[in-house]
């Protein structure tokens, strides 16, 4: 394995390890489709799309990852969901 090769696998398992956490949102009873997709663009940064998925797969499965990164990315879009009166937690 060359120099550059390693170099770049380093980089790899660096990157894997260091977005091992996500942000789950769950099903709840109280919230609109709309709030939720509204707020999945606002605060994730969401396409319309992606928002749109994510909150069919929350409504039909119970839950879904909305979001994958670093924590200290990720715990202030958590805070944002949960103001916003959704159901998320980081695992």
């Amino acid at each position: 394995m060359s120099t550059r090769e390693k170099v770049l696998e380093e980089v790899l398992v660096e990157e894997a390890v260091g977005n091992n956490n996500e942000i789950v949102l769950y099903n709840d009873d109280v919230n609109t489709f709309d709030h939720v997709i509204d707020t999945l663009m606002r605060v994730c940064k969401h396409t319309a799309e992606q928002a749109e998925q994510c909150s069919l797969i929350v409504h039909y499965n119970g839950k879904c990852t909305v979001k994958t990164g670093e924590l200290k990315d990720l715990k202030p879009q958590c805070t944002l969901l949960l103001e916003a009166g959704l159901s998320a937690e980081i695992i």
